[in-house]
């Protein structure tokens, strides 16, 4: 029988309870679910239940009992502290976006595992949707020629309310742009390749919160490809179709709903065959294109059974820390740009 990762978690209600237990740890092939932690101990209490796992009353009670690797899914503004404090313990840690609330943050943090000799990985989960590894499948091969233009969208419906940490720079490093945004830039940059320099603009347009609850950003990539990112916490849920739009010289890869929580969307690729010739006309045709529709893929599955592998073999994880850091990186240099409003090289 292959070995099976025994995990923990910390920050037990949230996105761990609606999604990553059930669907990642309890699902995963190489995974075990033991003991799970959350500040709200009566929401603990039912997560244990619910996933059969020991109710933890600490943090110290958690890392003390039988396990090999540490899902964190606290608010931002604990990341840091809390995945230093597991790998001195000698626990691997897969912790939520964003890496920590800074790009020092995310490197004492990197600094600290590596001291340690654990893993860190980033849980930039939306690199596993079936539809975006096609579409990076067809990239790489040449299918779409020089990169050009890309979009990405992420938007929802966030009004306020009490103890809301994303709605507050200091709990949560910022908002619309940090907390969803962070994902479309992965993702382009995943398609793309490294960005160079960004203009980004930010705003409250409707919630009067902190934290913005608009952005758009601008990003220059080294090969010369352009794209832009628009993240909004005040569009209603339905209105917004999460769009993904990426161009090149010899077509378009387009797709709806790809980017999100759930396997949902549709993809559909737009591409020239060789030689083509400019035509003066600039002729649409109504021609339905070549649909991407692979066997779907939970991604909260998929990066449990990744890390956990990783741990097996000893590797360093697919999406692990180096690509956290990055993405801080870019968004720090968003955020600089916003409020200077000027390029920013991206550090």
């Amino acid at each position: 029988m292959s070995r099976k990762i025994k995990w923990g978690v910390i920050g037990s209600g949230g996105i761990a309870r609606r999604r990553t237990i059930p669907e990642g740890i309890l699902k995963a092939d190489n995974a075990e679910l033991s003991v799970v932690f959350d500040i709200n101990a009566q929401v603990n209490a039912e997560v244990a239940k619910e996933s059969g796992a020991k109710d933890a009353g600490s943090i110290e009670a958690l890392l003390d009992a039988d396990i090999d690797a540490v899902y964190i899914a606290t608010p931002a503004g604990l990341h840091s502290g809390q995945v230093q404090t597991c790998a001195k313990a000698g626990k691997g840690v897969l912790c939520e976006k964003p890496l920590g609330m800074t790009v020092a943050e995310a490197e004492a943090m990197i600094e600290t595992c590596r001291q340690k000799v654990v893993k860190l990985g980033c849980a930039l989960m939306m690199r596993f949707v079936a539809q975006h590894a096609e579409a990076l499948k067809l990239i790489r091969e040449g299918r779409l020629g020089k990169p050009t233009y890309a979009r990405a969208q992420l938007s929802c419906w966030y009004p306020p309310f009490e103890g809301a940490w994303r709605q507050d720079p200091a709990t949560g490093g910022g908002g619309a742009l940090i907390d969803m945004g962070g994902h479309c830039v992965d993702l382009l940059e995943m398609f793309f390749g490294k960005v160079a320099r960004v203009s980004c603009f930010i705003n409250n347009t409707v919630h009067d919160y902190k934290s913005e609850d608009s952005a758009v950003a601008t990003l220059f990539f080294e090969n010369g490809a352009l794209a832009s990112v628009d993240t909004f916490f005040c569009i209603p849920d339905n209105s917004s179709k999460n769009a993904l739009e990426l161009y090149g010289s010899k077509g378009s890869i387009l797709a709806r709903g790809t980017i999100g929580q759930g396997p949902a969307g549709e993809m559909v690729a737009f591409l020239e065959q060789e030689g083509k010739d400019y035509d003066a006309q600039q002729a649409r045709t109504e021609a339905q294109g070549m649909i991407i529709a692979p066997e779907p893929v939970n991604t909260y599955q998929a990066e449990i059974e990744e890390f956990s592998q990783a741990i097996i073999e000893d590797r360093e994880p697919l999406i692990g820390a180096e690509l956290g850091l990055r993405n801080q990186k870019i968004l720090a240099a968003c955020y600089e740009s916003a409020k200077l409003g000027k390029v920013v090289e991206v550090g």
